[in-house]
């Protein structure tokens, strides 16, 4: 008896889908072996990625801020002094 709800889940039978899961898993296993590659090393791979992409994004906030910073110290003054001289 097979659930129809898991099967349109699982886009198959649930032992059809972890026999195919299997043999791309051993497919995938061997080929990695053969680059060289482990799972450590892609988890340590895809950490330093995403910290890099962390840091320039912080780089690019912090050097926008520091633009703003800059802008305001010349706009608000302006602006403080016209709104003085514009009341009456």
């Amino acid at each position: 008896m097979s659930d129809p709800k898991l099967e349109r889940v699982l886009g198959g039978s649930p032992l059809s889908v972890l026999v195919k899961l299997i043999f791309l898993s051993l497919i995938v296993g061997a080929i990695m072996a053969f680059l060289g590659l482990t799972p450590k090393g892609l988890f340590d791979a895809i950490g330093t990625f995403v910290r890099s992409i962390l840091n320039l994004g912080t780089d690019a906030i912090w050097q926008v801020a520091q633009w703003v910073v800059a802008g305001a110290l010349v706009v608000v003054p302006i602006w403080l002094v016209l709104r003085l001289l514009g009341r009456k």
